[in-house]
């Protein structure tokens, strides 16, 4: 089983040298093979402040063409005439054509690891992937992740409250049994090359690409949140994308999170209160909170009768639920109840501990929560406390060490 890295690169020239030097650093049996995407808007190259992203890239694009420590495929989308033309551009398309470049040589069974320009990791990293996809039997594997912090304060209580957003959400969609229970992080998934061609490559989107693609992936084959060894993406404001980690961050920091809110955990109840009558309805209709929205969504009151034309058994009409109550409208649902249920992100997020602790390993007093919350400003400390206490659910739930 070969491995393929697939990098895209936009404005990377700080970053890209040091995830190069983890991949350097690789203590592994597998082959791998890498390749990078440096990329932006043929069009920028006309606007004047544009002009030094432009730049940065032909100095990475010379970089790259005299690095020596391992061989590296080239994808040149910056060079005048060479970047993307039109409404065809950003992080999607950029990891579109990395696949559809691997897909030239790559067989079905080899594995494409996907990183971001600014991922970090240690040496065993690729080796866990081999491992894990050869001793498990997964297609997909949605990697554990980790922002380490900065020295700069307004930068770590950023990163730090998105990490918190993220992991409050994973960990409830676990607790209610969501068959979309992963976290769609662009540097921190890898596949076999046979279900990315099975769906046909990535939806080219300038940003959630991610979210899309594990998706599809996960209407396909189940997805493992599992890996021994874990990934450290960049804590960092970026406006490379539209949507994600970077512009979260700037909006977060301006102290706007209504795009990241903490989801109460009785949203996720209401989703579970459905899942648990999937059996009822492949029989007969049945109303609920979260039917009733997938009604509107829909736009018809007639969601299961067709399912149960088509889907002649129990266990092929719960798919079929699943895959039209998909992890699409579990957000959609979530963010327009949440707006609709108006709890603070404090309260949530001590509420939500009280139902994470009754059935963790961690032994933490409640109270504990409830003094970081109440007593004041979420420092960093604070925010810090938070963290590590759902990385620790986390890691108990997806079987890892909470050390790398």
């Amino acid at each position: 089983m070969n491995l393929y890295i697939a990098i895209p690169a936009l404005d990377e020239l700080e970053y890209l040298p040091h995830t190069l030097a983890a991949i350097a650093k690789q203590k592994t049996e597998f082959p791998f093979y890498v390749y990078v995407c440096v990329n932006q808007p043929d069009e920028w190259w006309n606007k004047e402040e544009k002009i030094e992203i432009c730049k940065n890239n032909q100095r990475l694009l010379n970089f790259l063409n005299n690095y020596n420590e391992f061989r590296i495929k080239i994808i040149d989308k910056t060079s005048v005439g060479n970047g993307w033309k039109n409404k065809a551009f950003g992080v999607g398309w950029a990891r579109k054509t990395l696949f559809e470049e691997i897909f030239k040589s790559a067989k079905d069974e080899d594995v494409i690891i996907s990183l971001d320009a600014d991922t970090l990791f240690n040496e065993f990293y690729f080796q866990s992937i081999g491992e894990n996809f050869i001793e498990n039997k997964i297609d997909v594997v949605s990697v554990p992740y980790y922002h380490k912090l900065t020295e700069d304060e307004n930068t770590n209580r950023a990163i730090l409250r998105y990490e918190i957003y993220l992991r409050n959400y994973f960990i409830n969609m676990h607790r209610i049994g969501s068959p979309y229970t992963f976290t769609a992080i662009g540097s921190a998934m890898a596949m076999k090359v046979k279900v990315l061609r099975k769906i046909r490559n990535i939806t080219p989107l300038s940003s959630g690409e991610d979210f899309y693609l594990m998706q599809k992936l996960r209407k396909m084959s189940p997805i493992s949140n599992y890996n021994s060894a874990i990934v450290y993406p960049a804590a960092r404001f970026s406006t490379r994308v539209p949507y994600g980690t970077g512009p979260a961050m700037i909006k977060g920091s301006k102290g706007d999170w209504e795009s990241y809110p903490i989801y109460h955990y009785s949203l996720f109840d209401a989703i579970k209160e459905t899942y648990d009558i999937i059996p009822q309805l492949f029989t007969e209709d049945k109303e609920t909170e979260f039917i009733s929205f997938l009604k509107e969504q829909y736009k018809t009151d007639d969601l299961w009768s067709p399912l149960r034309k088509n889907f002649k058994t129990l266990q092929q009409f719960t798919r079929a639920f699943h895959e039209k109550a998909d992890g699409l409208r579990i957000l959609q649902f979530l963010k327009e109840r949440n707006k609709q249920l108006n709890i603070s992100d404090e309260k949530a997020m001590i509420e939500n501990f009280g139902v994470f602790m009754q059935k963790a390993e961690s032994k933490k007093e409640n109270v504990f929560l409830k003094t970081i919350f109440l007593k004041g400003k979420l420092s960093s400390k604070k925010l810090i406390a938070v963290r590590e206490t759902l990385f620790e659910l986390e890691c108990a739930i997806k079987r890892i060490s909470c050390t790398d």
